[in-house]
């Protein structure tokens, strides 16, 4: 074959490939445009509790931010939360002070590298460890993912900033990994895992062991694995989920902080010492030392399921602790999901104690020593308390908080000098393969979410609207459609009468519509009430469906792990038919 035909093959097969590609990602249908978004929360708890001047608002991360992980080089803070199947994995966030953060992305960001686009949401990653070397000037961030049969893994890099490397794969079980560096440079990971063959007493009998790690070819040690703790601190009262194990080193001395109860009401957090990084491990006396399980159901302004935290050396060298804990709305449901919260901790004794732990948590806090100014919503640092966020979508990058699930949002979306177009996948919101969704974490207990909506379906199968998801078997969709030569918006509910069951699907209500211009559709909760509506002048609303219930948008209505999550949904596999 001459070298002009060997061209022209290899052109032919790179343009196929090209077009392939591109036909995936881009539009299968009709592609809607959305525009003039504005999310805006609206909870009494920041009414009651205006901020002064040297103060603060924990959690620090509102929303579906959970079991949160922190580290440290000179002036730079960067915390890593657990992602599950969205995408991208492992969001990180960097702080001058602890105050104020920004957003930097997600750590796994490449879906060639890390691909859950077949897993349900609560799988993915989750539980990672953040931990600077100051021996070889690098950043590790090490965790468990559920998809690919990947397991455990880890990834590097000498600045958060700019990226990280190729995730590695390390050869051990468990989950809740994180590493620590000695004195002396050497590493060791620590985790959960299941007791030996043969040695569980109950369920819920966990153990955490440690490996002794290769920092030079980024490998455990075979043979270097060790029980540290057997069940929790007293393995006689049958303590279950013993997990997130961090290591430390203060005055000689190692410390072994983990999470101990369950991830629910029940969850605390628990510390020992020992001389050695291999144990044995002695609990602390004082032992739970940061935990919210004590306190009345009904108490105002109520932070439960507190643990699963990692310790940090803040400004002025006070110790300060982040961990995951759930604020439940009026009926103690949890649609917001477990987020990031911060206490001081006081470690002038033997052991560390959150200050302020083990009563009912607070809302504010005093900003540490020397810090001045609390910029949070501004300039560019995440916002908390209330706040609104807008977008009309027309900046080159994406903001942040905007995410998809199972797979990169560049997927399947197009910034438009006039909005946001999403080009519609061939799935169904309830399947568990990637959806042509553009999420937003719901941050408040009571919120709106309103967006203008251009779009005219060319059949029934075309649906294109606003989605409040708890999980793929657990959600509310909301948009416009078509039916014969009429259009319509509609309201369907997702849900399983039973986590074992099948998906039923539910018409709460639909209405017939006249599409001359772009609709602007709305969705609103106040604590366990949600209401859908639709606008076609912009200012007056109307309600489809009433007042529904957020029950399934609840973690521990709906199970699994994630909070709610509001998205701009199109497709082309609608089966939301008006009625």
């Amino acid at each position: 074959m001459k070298k002009t035909q060997v061209l022209l093959l290899f052109l032919n097969i790179v343009l196929f490939s090209f077009t392939e590609a591109n036909s995936q990602n881009k539009q299968k249908s009709n592609s809607p445009l959305f525009s003039n978004f504005t999310y805006q929360g609206n909870d009494q708890v920041y009414k009651d509790n205006p901020l002064k001047s040297d103060e603060f608002y924990t959690p620090i991360l509102q929303g579906c931010y959970p079991d949160p992980a922190i580290t440290r080089k000179g002036d730079d803070y960067y915390m890593v939360c657990s992602s599950f199947a969205m995408f991208p994995g492992v969001p990180i966030f960097h702080s001058k002070d602890l105050v104020n953060w920004t957003d930097l992305g997600g750590v796994l960001n490449n879906v060639e590298e890390f691909n859950p686009h077949d897993t349900g949401i609560s799988a993915g990653v989750y539980a990672p460890g953040i931990t600077y070397n100051p021996h070889n000037d690098t950043f590790y961030m090490i965790v468990t993912a559920f998809t690919g049969n990947m397991g455990n893994i880890i990834v590097k890099t000498k600045d958060p900033k700019k990226g990280w490397g190729s995730p590695i794969k390390l050869g051990f079980g468990g989950i809740d990994p994180s590493i620590f560096f000695d004195d002396n440079g050497k590493g060791y990971i620590v985790h959960n895992d299941a007791p030996d063959k043969g040695k569980e007493l109950y369920n819920g009998h966990r153990v955490i062991k440690i490996w002794e790690y290769d920092v030079q070819n980024d490998k455990v040690i075979s043979g270097s694995d060790k029980i540290i703790v057997d069940g929790g601190v007293d393995l006689s009262k049958k303590p279950i989920w013993i997990e997130a194990p961090h290591l430390y080193k203060k005055d000689g001395k190692y410390f072994l902080m983990c999470a101990e109860g369950g991830t629910g009401g029940n969850h605390s957090e628990v510390i020992f010492k020992s001389d050695s990084p291999k144990g044995p491990f002695i609990p602390a006396p004082s032992n739970p030392i940061l935990t919210q399980r004590y306190f009345g159901r009904d108490r105002k302004n109520k932070v439960d399921w507190a643990g699963h935290a990692d310790l940090v050396k803040g400004p002025g060298d006070k110790y300060y602790g982040v961990f995951l804990a759930v604020r439940p709305n009026e009926k103690n449901r949890v649609n917001t999901g477990r987020e990031t919260f911060i206490l001081p901790v006081d470690w002038s004794g033997e052991f560390p104690v959150f200050e302020n732990g083990l009563i009912p948590l607070e809302p504010k806090l005093k900003m540490p020593k020397g810090v001045t100014e609390n910029k949070t919503g501004k300039d560019g640092f995440f916002p908390n308390g209330n706040f609104t966020f807008q977008d009309n979508f027309t900046s080159e990058k994406l903001d942040n908080r905007w995410i998809g699930l199972r797979g990169p949002r560049e997927k399947f979306i197009t910034v438009t000098k006039k909005g946001l177009q999403i080009n519609p996948f061939d799935t169904n919101i309830k399947d568990l393969k990637p959806t042509s969704t553009l999420f937003y974490r719901q941050q408040h207990n009571s919120f709106s979410f309103t967006t203008t909506v251009d779009f005219k379906p060319k059949s029934d199968k075309e649906l294109a609207g606003v989605v409040a998801l708890q999980n793929e078997g657990a959600n509310y969709v909301f948009g416009i459609t078509k039916k014969a030569n009429d259009y319509y918006v509609v309201l369907q509910k997702n849900h399983k009468a039973r986590r074992d069951e099948k998906t039923a699907s539910t018409i709460i209500a639909s209405t017939k519509i006249d599409l001359k211009k772009p609709l602007q559709l709305q969705m609103k909760a106040n604590g366990d009430d949600y209401t859908f509506s639709y606008s076609t002048n912009g200012t007056d609303f109307n309600n489809v469906g009433g007042t529904v219930s957020g029950d399934i948008l609840s973690t521990d209505v709906a199970g699994g792990f994630t909070g709610c999550l509001l998205g701009l949904y199109a497709t082309g596999s609608n089966d939301a038919q008006p009625e």
